[in-house]
């Protein structure tokens, strides 16, 4: 049977390139969206190019019924995943501490950590060999800021990722011996649209130059790393993270 991938966000960026990778390995894989109907059924179109089975699921990650939602959806088309790949988040726009509001902080830390643990607690009822599953992978998306802060940009974002470090590495423990692998990918500089909607677009360039390899990555390169924490190739890795940032 083909193994079952569900990716959260995956209308656009990392989450596309992810959905189009394990569709080239042979995955069944179901994907929430939030707004963008047009580039979920662009990632479905690609998809069934590929001849891959897909599903794409709109609901929001930031919260329970979205997430609920999106598992009940996987388990009714292809059943159980095998893999969680939580790549769903924001960023919010550019804004010092100082000028956030409660909801600001709120909205982000919903989709970026709330729902990444909930959809992990869904996975982890369905794969862990301790409730009767067949045991699995986990890969969250991080970012480099949850390293870096996010001076003067995004703090509350670096913040987010930063829980979800620590949630990878407190998770990996308690679930090794259940057949679980959770381990998460730090993308930096990655040349998606991410940028522009947080209200930079000229991000990538003004920041290019502070990168060793001197150029931004490609959703692509990240989706590559995913999909060997994945797989059986990483079956000794856990409680781990690839930084994908070109040396920054």
């Amino acid at each position: 049977m083909p193994q079952v991938m569900i990716v959260t966000g995956g209308s656009r960026g990392i989450g596309a390139a992810t959905i189009l990778h394990a569709v080239n390995a042979g995955y069944d894989v179901a994907f929430s969206y939030g707004a963008d109907d047009a580039g979920a059924q662009k990632v479905v179109a690609a998809a069934e190019a590929r001849n891959g089975r897909i599903l794409a699921v709109k609901a929001d990650m930031g919260t329970e019924a979205g997430v609920l939602e999106l598992f009940a959806a996987c388990d009714g088309a292809f059943g159980a995943p095998n893999v969680l790949v939580n790549n769903a988040g924001i960023t919010g726009h550019i804004v010092r501490v100082a000028d956030m509001t409660a909801d600001d902080i709120r909205r982000l830390f919903d989709i970026n950590v709330l729902g990444v643990f909930l959809a992990s607690r869904e996975a982890v009822r369905r794969m862990s060999t301790a409730l009767g599953g067949q045991g699995g992978a986990i890969v969250n998306i991080s970012s480099r800021a949850a390293t870096l802060g996010g001076a003067g940009e995004w703090v509350h974002y670096g913040a987010s990722k930063g829980a979800v470090d620590t949630m990878t590495i407190g998770l990996a423990r308690e679930v090794a011996r259940e057949g679980i692998r959770v381990n998460a990918i730090r993308p930096g500089l990655i040349d998606t649209e991410i940028h522009a909607r947080g209200g930079a677009p000229e991000r990538l360039e003004k920041l290019i130059p502070g990168v060793p390899m001197g150029r931004a990555g490609t959703a692509d390169e990240v989706a590559e790393a995913v999909m060997w924490l994945a797989s059986d190739a990483a079956s000794y890795v856990t409680g781990s993270f690839i930084e994908v940032t070109g040396g920054r």
